[in-house]
């Protein structure tokens, strides 16, 4: 499971529907049939969150929406949904645009571009902009970055090995995620400081503070509370997102009919322009290209959960405290529910399939209660860039054979690097300026490149 994970997911159907491995020390188990997965998930109370992966997240965002057990998550939820509805999601949309094409702006054709270190800063501006609008300065905002960084390589090592005495040593690695950690948590009780100290505002953090202070005799909100939801959902508002659409530039550089299909699409349906909130069902193949990049390589890619009570599941009994995994990889990659699934084909969602696949096989978010609260703001995120940058840029893999990323507590590359070509003829008939470098990325595009890793979670460092 800690050497090559991927690999060792796909080989577990052929054992059965529910199959017992190790976790360390800790016997665990697979739950490898989408339909056993999506019974789980809507058993809250029988198959909480909890396990290994929810314990190192606790320590880390707290009892926040993500993290909360299933006795907290209904009021928690329904205090934070007004922020994700619709049409919340829809007034963001020209920020999105705003921010996306600022990505870009300034590359140039020929420079190398660090797209991971891009897309994280991107998302990264726009779930703060939803949390609390500006109240974290853009330096701030570039710091989260480079801690989440750090956070995500030691969560995958913390949830695999779940021996504790390991992750307390004082190891370059492990000093690291807890500088990183405590950081985080400096930045985010910053942010809530100084908007005490200011005028209310229309966003997520005005609504908890609003909570706070309400006396409608409901559960008061804390500012532990405060802290925890937002923490929760910065982490992994940014995190997901950003490795999604790094994902997809890379498969898009190693799939050309896909990409010209992209570029097509986009041509003809902005014309030079920034998307819009009317422009979203529009773009078709652009959703299409997202929705296969996340079933070829879903962010959020393996997930436990801990029986409260003694159960059973496919006919085995279950007791009580039994560790359960799922896996949206494992789903996402069974022949038996998506063909040739090592194959990059957007094609198959224009080709009536159901909006999940077959058997609800596809789960890049979860489902039933708990599914995830952003999934709209993260598609139209996701939309809105992929569409602005391929409609200006095509992005493309230095020589040398391109490596899959290793798992890390997310699945995506974490240090991709790409080089940039301006589109022949881009729409409105304006080439991007040349201006600064992207993140991390040297001067301009050097001679060929050997063998090389797309993404590095730095687990063998841990």
């Amino acid at each position: 499971m800690f050497r090559r994970p991927l690999e060792f997911l796909n080989s577990l159907p052929a054992y059965g529907d529910l199959v017992e491995i190790r976790l360390g020390p800790q016997r665990a188990w697979m739950v490898c049939h989408p339909e056993l997965v999506h019974r789980m998930l809507r058993d809250t109370r029988t198959f909480d969150k909890g396990g290994p992966q929810y314990e190192r997240l606790r320590v880390l965002m707290g009892d926040g929406v993500v993290t909360c057990p299933h006795a907290q998550h209904r009021r928690q939820r329904r205090l934070l949904q007004p922020t994700f509805r619709p049409a919340r999601v829809a007034a963001q949309t020209e920020v999105m645009a705003e921010e996306a094409e600022s990505l870009c702006r300034d590359w140039r054709s020929g420079q190398r571009v660090d797209v991971s270190a891009a897309t994280l800063g991107l998302t990264t501006r726009l779930i703060s902009r939803l949390l609390w609008s500006d109240s974290l300065s853009p330096a701030a905002a570039d710091e989260v970055r480079h801690c989440l960084a750090a956070i995500v390589r030691g969560l995958f090592v913390r949830t695999v090995v779940p021996v504790d005495a390991l992750f307390r040593l004082p190891t370059p690695a492990n000093r690291r995620y807890r500088r990183a950690v405590e950081r985080v948590r400096e930045l985010i009780d910053a942010a809530v400081a100084e908007r005490r100290r200011g005028a209310p505002r229309d966003d997520l953090l005005g609504l908890l503070l609003a909570a706070a202070e309400a006396e409608d005799g409901g559960v008061p909100v804390g500012d532990r509370e405060v802290h925890d939801q937002l923490v929760s959902l910065l982490l992994t508002g940014s995190e997901s997102p950003s490795m999604c659409l790094a994902s997809a530039f890379s498969l898009l550089a190693r799939h050309p009919e896909a990409e010209r299909r992209l570029h097509a699409e986009v041509d003809t349906v902005l014309a030079g322009r920034l998307p819009d909130v009317d422009d979203l069902p529009r773009l078709v193949y652009t959703r299409s290209v997202l929705t296969e990049t996340l079933r070829h390589s879903p962010p959020g890619w393996l997930f436990t959960r801990v029986t409260t009570r003694d159960t059973e599941l496919a006919g085995r009994p279950l007791p009580r405290g039994t560790t359960v995994l799922y896996s949206p990889y494992l789903l996402h990659h069974d022949p038996a529910s998506f063909p040739e699934p090592e194959r990059f084909l957007p094609e198959r969602w224009l080709e009536g399939e159901t909006a999940t696949g077959p058997h609800g096989a596809l789960i890049p978010f979860a489902a039933g209660s708990r599914k995830c609260i952003g999934d709209l703001f993260s598609l139209a995120e996701m939309t809105v860039a992929l569409a602005t940058v391929a409609g200006r840029w095509r992005l493309r893999h230095p020589a040398g054979r391109v490596v899959p990323p290793r798992p890390g507590a997310t699945l995506g590359p974490r240090s991709l690097t790409m080089i940039c070509t301006a589109r022949a003829d881009p729409p409105g008939g304006t080439v991007p300026h040349a201006g600064a470098l992207a993140p991390g990325s040297p001067t301009a595009a050097s001679g060929p490149e050997t063998t090389r890793r797309d993404g590095d979670n730095g687990v063998h460092h841990a």
